[in-house]
């Protein structure tokens, strides 16, 4: 399962993420995963570690050509886009990115701003394919309303306690992938009905959230630091969830909606 975008490129199933890794973490890590094969590397200015991310890369000794590097553009720099992306190229060592998200939407008129600047970078080839991340479906629908020109990806908290069974029909009828983030901080590790399902398949809870994100058709980023977690998050394909056991993991949304447990 992945995810088509524009300019050639591919969302895999489950990519890198880097939120609060820093330094020698953060260049280990994506170093390990990259050996490991992991082939998208997820980042953002905000999480102030490009430069990190980066120098992992550069010692990992994979092509350029091989990877998909996405970093995100902090919306409270509204105004100063360029320059934002040229600092967040230098630091990645690299001439482009292969998308670039809007971390977060403004205002109607803000978020129109800054997606004409996205637009221009994209022209200029310094970003292959550019998103949004965190908009939630009318925001999508007013800004390809008003600005002719839709996301390539909506990056989203999808997993169970968000989950909107609209949510992806809607973006996929616009041609927006939609790619699941923050899969275990964003989700309750110990849900019943989780644990469960890990039980039965003899898997581990997080390998049970990304394979239920692969049952609805949208790819993850996951954080992983130890080289067991990194190559965990990778091993989601030799299994899949029943029916049953996807709905039942969908449910667990309602629960955040009545206060009851199901």
């Amino acid at each position: 399962m992945s995810g088509r975008i524009p300019a050639g490129g591919v969302l895999p199933p489950v990519g890198l993420g880097t939120w609060q890794m820093w330094g020698r973490e953060a260049s280990r890590g994506v170093r390990e995963a990259l050996g490991l094969g992991y082939r998208c590397i997820d980042t953002a200015t905000g999480y102030r570690n490009e430069q990190a991310v980066g120098e992992g890369i550069r010692a990992s000794g994979i092509g350029r050509e091989e990877l998909l590097i996405v970093t995100k553009f902090p919306e409270e720099d509204a105004g100063r886009e360029h320059e934002t992306l040229s600092r967040s190229l230098d630091l990645l060592g690299v001439e482009y990115v292969d998308l670039w998200l809007m971390h977060g939407p403004l205002d109607a008129d803000g978020s129109l701003a800054v997606w004409r600047r996205f637009v221009e970078a994209r022209e200029e080839g310094l970003a292959r394919a550019i998103g949004v991340s965190n908009f939630r479906p009318g925001q999508v629908d007013d800004l390809v309303t008003r600005s002719g020109v839709v996301p390539a990806v909506n990056q989203v908290a999808f997993g169970p306690r968000h989950f909107d069974p609209a949510l992806a029909p809607h973006h996929a009828a616009l041609g927006i992938v939609v790619q699941g983030h923050s899969p275990f901080s964003e989700n309750d590790l110990a849900h019943p009905v989780l644990r469960a399902t890990a039980a039965r398949h003899r898997r581990s809870v997080h390998q049970i959230l990304l394979r239920w994100h692969l049952e609805h058709g949208v790819p993850t980023v996951a954080k992983a630091a130890s080289p067991a977690h990194l190559a965990g998050n990778l091993e989601v394909g030799g299994f899949t969830l029943s029916p049953d056991e996807v709905a039942a993991i969908d449910r667990i949304a309602d629960e955040g909606r009545t206060g009851v447990l199901s």
